[in-house]
């Protein structure tokens, strides 16, 4: 475990201590509130620590665990090592498991796991990115039946049919031959998703690269460059946006 990573954990740790000591007898709506506000500062270990304590009061609370599983995925992206990318990302995808079985007919409870799948497959396996591509188009077709206004919902099942569009011939033929039938994605499925994305909610950069990137997948340099160019114009906001960018520039260097 690197030095700086073990600091930021031995921090949150003291926070959490602070926070059981002085906040027990607050109620956990006070709790969550002081974790969103911490979380829209994009303090992960800070509000994690609210929302751990807000738990003890609320086991039960769906949102809460949407919210805790958001944290362990922002620390994830913020560890160094594969070991403890994959221990976070298992404890967030934990409870994002536990949220979407509270809470079946709720749109953000059902598409946490699906996002935090897709945090972890890169980190993973052929054989548990086959399955995680199975759990995660299942999961964003569920979000999305129940609220066809969820834009992340739209990114994800976008990202889904991106990634499986990309994949070659002959990486799905091994892949098929020893795991199983590898789900088809399709570019104009996933132009179709991250433009209802925008549609929905004009203000996130990353479904913005995303298609982008997707016109670069079919050959459409100019529509590309138009809209990468526009994603990386826009200020960062939430967690992912630098790496969002960092790929899009990435793929503006190798368009012709």
């Amino acid at each position: 475990m690197s030095l700086s990573f073990s600091i930021k954990t031995f921090s949150a740790t003291i926070l959490f201590l602070l926070i059981g000591a002085t906040t027990r007898a607050g109620s956990a709506d006070d709790l969550i509130k002081s974790g969103d506000d911490l979380d829209l500062k994009l303090k992960a270990s800070e509000a994690l620590a609210f929302y751990l304590e807000a738990e003890k009061l609320e086991p039960k609370n769906a949102s809460l665990l949407v919210r805790i599983a958001r944290q362990y995925r922002h620390l994830m992206a913020d560890a160094t090592t594969r070991e403890e990318k994959l221990k976070l990302g298992g404890i967030g995808l934990g409870y994002a498991q536990r949220a979407a079985a509270l809470a079946p007919n709720d749109s953000e409870a059902q598409l946490s796991p699906a996002i935090s799948y897709g945090k972890l497959v890169p980190l993973q396996g052929i054989k548990e990115q086959m399955e995680a591509a199975r759990r995660i188009k299942e999961a964003a077709d569920k979000a999305i039946r129940l609220n066809p206004h969820n834009d992340l919902a739209w990114d994800v099942l976008g990202r889904w049919n991106k990634v499986l569009a990309d994949v070659n011939g002959i990486k799905r033929a091994l892949g098929s031959l020893i795991y199983g039938e590898l789900p088809m994605g399709s570019n104009a499925d996933a132009v179709v998703c991250f433009q209802k994305a925008i549609e929905i909610n004009p203000n996130r950069l990353m479904h913005y690269i995303e298609l982008g990137q997707t016109y670069a997948q079919m050959g459409k340099t100019a529509e590309a460059r138009r809209l990468i160019d526009k994603g990386l114009a826009m200020p960062d906001v939430e967690k992912d946006d630098p790496e969002i960018k960092r790929r899009g520039r990435e793929t503006l260097a190798k368009l012709q």
